[in-house]
């Protein structure tokens, strides 16, 4: 029976590699690039509230609202205050490239 091939994880460090062999540049450059990246979409969700990838997808906040929930380990009754969360929807490209 043949192997089970293992899924490739994408990490940060993956991107920087990856950037270093196509595009000849330094481990450190690589590294800043990808942080640069990562820090400019974590900021523009901060302060627009979303940051549109043309072609990968949208990162965007949703409101929660106030709720009350039950810690699973002891069954206690908790507040969970209102907030935001992250959110992230993937473009028509990438949703049509899992159809084929």
């Amino acid at each position: 029976m043949p192997k089970k091939k293992e899924p490739k994880m994408v990490t940060k460090k993956s991107i920087a590699e990856g950037l270093v062999a196509e595009f000849e540049m330094t481990q450190k450059d690589a590294k800043a690039v990808v942080d640069y990246v990562f820090d400019e979409i974590t900021e523009a969700i901060k302060t627009e509230g979303e940051a549109n990838i043309l072609g990968f997808g949208k990162f965007s906040t949703v409101k929660t609202k106030a709720r009350t929930a039950r810690n699973p380990f002891n069954g206690e009754t908790i507040e969970v205050p209102a907030g935001v969360s992250p959110k992230f929807k993937f473009s028509t490209a990438i949703k049509n490239a899992f159809k084929k």
